[in-house]
């Protein structure tokens, strides 16, 4: 049988991986997108709130098809309940409501949209698809080794991109030190509940006593439904997110506010607040998204920065590719460049300020982090883009 021959593998098919795969099928590269799960955004493991200029930036409009709830501001909260309110209704009343400042996303609609872009411009998508490894050749493209439907399948590319999320397996290949210490990954639980009102704002709630090392949220959702969740450093407790959950919607300032709320769906999963990696590149080979630790290291976030990798990925892949360039480490090293151009070096400092918070003593690192968080979403801050 004759080989396939691509210019680009993408394995993993969640924001990073399909929004490279569009911005580089855009610019008129032949890529593979795979993807081992049959069921796109699934299992669903983040609350889903992604920015406005987040989407614009990558290209992607807003439409009901996958928009849950539109979101006009923030309110932080530290232990006892004082909190911060940033409501762009009320700031800037000219221009909100009528434009949303961001939204809370259905992921499996949301993924699937993404795809939907990613093939429409020509991407090549194969699900239910593992990938078990890659080979550099010496004539400057690799072997891609592959397993469809219980058939051993060998594809030729240029790059191979690892958009596999936080456990890649495409940066093992390649030696890339993508080990995360227990200290830097939140345990995350979160309920979707009815009987629980919001009013368009992402609700923080930050503390020690409510969720050590991370923190609590209330996010709004479709049909009166809500998202209230919170996630917790493993070596910072011995209890687990469960329990922090519990007795958040118990005993916290919410409790009256939650009492009659009925958990409709539960779910959880490992959220980095880790610094990216410090090398995101190999010979022919990149990683995009959580794969990189593409990441917010503070609020966990990680829909918009990946949106965004994807974007400067696929872009720098298709010039590289059609200039006729050999995907070298050494020329691949201008992708991470320019990724940390564009959001790096904010997201190193944010782990920096986040890294000297948690190495303060109580009640200063409370103070701290509530500070920090009201900053971090102020019309003012410098974070914006992450």
């Amino acid at each position: 049988m004759m080989q396939q021959e691509y210019d680009i593998v993408i394995v993993g098919s969640g924001p990073a991986g399909a929004t490279t795969a569009r911005f580089a099928s855009e610019s008129g590269l032949k890529v593979l997108l795979v993807d081992k799960k049959q069921e796109l955004g699934a299992p669903i493991q983040c609350s889903g709130a992604v920015s406005g200029p987040g989407l614009a930036a990558a290209g992607v409009e807003p439409e009901d098809e996958f928009v849950l709830k539109s979101i006009y501001g923030f309110e932080i909260f530290n232990a006892e309940g004082e909190s911060n309110r940033i409501d762009y209704r009320e700031l800037k009343p000219d221009k909100y409501p009528g434009e949303a400042l961001g939204y809370v996303v259905d992921r499996r609609r949301f993924d699937r949209r993404l795809m939907t872009l990613a093939e429409r411009v020509g991407t090549e998508v194969w699900l239910k698809t593992n990938a078990i490894g890659y080979k550099p050749l010496e004539d400057g493209t690799c072997e891609v080794y592959l397993n469809r439907f219980n058939q051993d399948i060998t594809v030729k590319a240029k790059v191979v991109v690892g958009a596999d999320g936080l456990q890649s397996q495409v940066g093992k290949w390649a030696n890339l030190r993508t080990h995360i210490k227990l200290s830097e990954l939140a345990s995350c639980l979160q309920v979707i509940v009815d009987k629980v009102e919001a009013d368009g704002l992402l609700e923080i709630v930050t503390g020690e006593e409510w969720a050590p090392g991370g923190y609590a949220w209330v996010f709004p959702k479709d049909h009166g439904y809500a998202e209230i969740g919170l996630g917790v450093i493993k070596s910072i407790t011995d209890l687990d997110a469960r329990y922090y959950l519990d007795r958040f919607m118990k005993e916290s300032f919410f409790k009256d506010r939650f009492k009659n709320a009925r958990v409709l769906e539960i779910q959880g999963g490992g959220v980095p607040l880790a610094s990216p990696l410090k090398k995101q590149f190999a010979e022919n080979l990149i990683l995009v998204g959580d794969a990189a630790r593409h990441v917010n290291p503070i609020t966990g976030g990680g829909i918009h920065t990946a949106l965004s990798a994807g974007r400067i990925a696929g872009k720098y892949l298709a010039n590289l590719i059609k200039e006729g360039k050999r995907p070298t480490a050494d020329n691949l090293e201008g992708y991470q460049d320019k990724w940390y151009e564009d959001q790096g070096e904010k997201m190193w400092k944010l782990y920096n300020v986040k890294t000297d918070i948690f190495k303060m003593k109580q009640p200063e690192q409370d103070k701290a982090l509530f500070d920090t968080m009201s900053y971090y979403f102020s019309p003012d801050s410098e974070y914006r883009k992450i």
